[in-house]
């Protein structure tokens, strides 16, 4: 094989390997998960790290949903808060509604009310603590397709696990 064509080759395969990366990286949600069993890993998880569930339901169907998640991985603020205080997961609802896990939704006192991403905070026991109306985080500008990130960060610090600690506002901490 002649050098310019080795090099076409090499180039092409590639370019094919950056796009399939990329466009793997743009769908974060995985429509062959199982909710229920991740669900229950992240819990285990948070239980031995002391940390809070964030679970974000959405899909990759959804812009908005897609826009949190770039999001989250690109504010260095959001990502370590979120690394510190919380198991993180996606969990995928199908763009079809009879597809979806309804019984999930029952359990966790259907946060699809909603609609999509909406954000359910579980204790390190599976407790239901919150669940976030992802409208209520959007950026106040209507120009702007996005979130706001202050009020991102006050969600995620409101609902960690120190700031439900009873001990973070007793007499003792607050010397």
């Amino acid at each position: 094989m002649s050098t310019m064509k080795h090099f076409i080759l090499s180039f092409f395969l590639l370019s094919a390997s950056i796009a399939l990366f990329s466009q793997e990286q743009s769908k974060p949600y995985n429509p062959n998960a199982d909710a229920k069993a991740d669900l229950k890993k992240a819990i285990e998880l948070a239980n031995k790290e002391n940390k809070h569930v964030l679970v974000q339901f959405g899909g990759n169907w959804c812009p908005w949903c897609l826009r949190f998640h770039a999001m989250i991985n690109n504010v260095p603020v959001l990502d370590s808060l979120i690394k510190a205080d919380y198991i993180y997961i996606l969990a995928n609802v199908p763009r079809e509604k009879e597809k979806r896990d309804y019984d999930l939704f029952r359990e966790l006192n259907y946060p699809n009310r909603f609609g999509y991403p909406v954000f359910v905070v579980l204790d390190q026991n599976g407790k239901e603590l919150h669940i976030q109306d992802s409208g209520l985080l959007e950026h106040p500008d209507p120009k702007v397709k996005g979130y706001d990130t202050t009020k991102v960060v006050t969600f995620l610090r409101q609902w960690n696990v120190k700031a439900l600690d009873p001990e973070t506002y007793s007499k003792s901490s607050h010397r």
